[in-house]
């Protein structure tokens, strides 16, 4: 299985069509959200072509290849437009031998369920590309859709055979 791994679209058009491009590019088998879809937030300003409304056909359009888990910037009134679930505070999926959970990454750790040794871990949340295995287990944070901070790039991650992969719209590889 092949996961298109994104976070943080923050309702912009622009970059969601970028996102939806590439993951239509990619051929893979799920788009894997990891939260902050329609709202941007009121730390953030507003990106690229902010207009929540048409994000949502856009991504309903595609509701059968979507998971997702719930940002800080969800609510109920996102899940009454969308057509796909987004309020888990955290999905679990295995892949394989492979158990792998995400989140969004703003809860704290007694949130979601204790990690074993080989799981990993996708979360969001900071905007910042991410990659630490730590006692086993593999943490990894796709950066940000829309508002990338810290000098990271717009872009999405890949996870497939085991292996993981950043990229920015452009389809450049980016070394974490």
């Amino acid at each position: 299985m092949k996961l298109f791994i994104a976070s943080d679209i923050h309702g912009s058009l622009y970059f969601c069509k970028k996102m939806l491009d590439a993951f239509k590019g990619e051929k893979a088998d799920r788009l894997l959200l990891l939260g902050d879809i329609l709202y941007h937030g009121p730390r953030n300003a507003l990106p690229k072509d902010y207009n929540p409304a048409k994000v949502i056909p856009i991504l309903n359009d595609i509701k059968d290849k979507i998971l997702c888990a719930r940002g800080n910037c969800d609510a109920e009134v996102d899940q009454m437009v969308l057509d796909f679930p987004i309020l888990a505070d955290y999905l679990s999926i295995t892949v394989g031998n492979t158990t792998i959970y995400a989140t969004h990454g703003h809860l704290p750790p007694p949130k979601l369920p204790p990690l074993k040794e080989g799981a990993i871990l996708f979360s969001g949340h900071t905007h910042i590309p991410h990659f630490k295995k730590e006692n086993g287990i593999t943490y990894l944070n796709p950066g940000s859709v829309s508002i990338p901070k810290e000098g990271s790039h717009h872009g999405y991650m890949l996870f497939e055979n085991g292996n993981f992969l950043w990229k920015d719209f452009d389809g450049n590889i980016i070394e974490i």
